[in-house]
């Protein structure tokens, strides 16, 4: 794919990326919140950012990245148009932040793991809908001990389109599973339950999916030391 906007990349803002630690996601869609039409910014990471293109996408930017060499790579983002405040996309469930510690040991082994996360999440022909896979990852979490993992699983599925209901049978059948005894002192004590309880109640109150996704990922996102990879 080519864009006649990568004419004028030259005088796209540039942020280094390479040398960061911890989560430099905010910063980046704070800069990008900001750019007007036709304006644009270049990210240098040391494996393709494919996290962000979603995340940027969906307020309006296109995107265009070269492979300098094995450990850079330059994103460029492009802000086609602009998206009143009113239309756009809700808060963004959480994002592999996972990769950026694989960097830290080594760029090479983060950029294969990478695509191997865009390729069983985000294949065009995949048999599995989006919602339904992690609605698995979130059950594969769980069994596995990996609270903080499930926690994300389960925001991510809601964010996908999971309904209560749904997530009602999920926990009926880990108490089947996983047993009465681990569901009471582990699954019901976790930020998974209380993630889910937070929908169960807002829903019945009349919330908004897109309100009640701004507030899980409030109180069960990066910032959260149960459920943050960098908290």
């Amino acid at each position: 794919m080519s864009f006649a906007w990568m004419e004028k990349k030259d005088e796209f803002e540039v942020i280094d990326v390479r040398q960061l630690r911890g989560n430099f996601l905010p910063m980046i869609q704070k800069k990008a919140a900001e750019l007007k039409e036709n304006q644009g910014l270049c990210v240098i990471q040391s494996f393709e950012p494919v996290p962000l293109y979603a995340v940027l996408g969906d307020i309006g930017f296109e995107h265009e990245t070269v492979k300098i060499s094995n450990e850079e790579y330059h994103a460029y983002f492009y802000k086609a148009i602009s998206i009143p405040s009113g239309e756009k996309s809700k808060t963004p469930p959480p994002q592999p932040l996972g990769i950026l510690k694989f960097k830290q040991v080594d760029p090479l082994v983060a950029n294969h793991l990478i695509k191997v996360w865009e390729r069983i999440y985000q294949r065009e022909d995949a048999a599995i809908n989006q919602k339904n896979l992690y609605l698995i990852a979130f059950g594969a979490g769980v069994g596995a001990g990996r609270m903080r993992q499930a926690t994300r699983e389960l925001v991510k599925a809601y964010a996908a389109g999971a309904t209560i209901a749904e997530l009602d049978e999920v926990f009926a059948l880990l108490i089947w599973l996983e047993g009465a005894s681990t569901f009471v002192s582990e699954i019901s004590t976790s930020a998974a339950f209380k993630a889910y309880t937070l929908i169960k109640n807002m829903e019945k109150q009349g919330k908004e999916r897109g309100v009640i996704l701004t507030a899980l990922m409030e109180k069960f996102g990066e910032r959260n030391p149960g459920v943050g990879i960098f908290a």
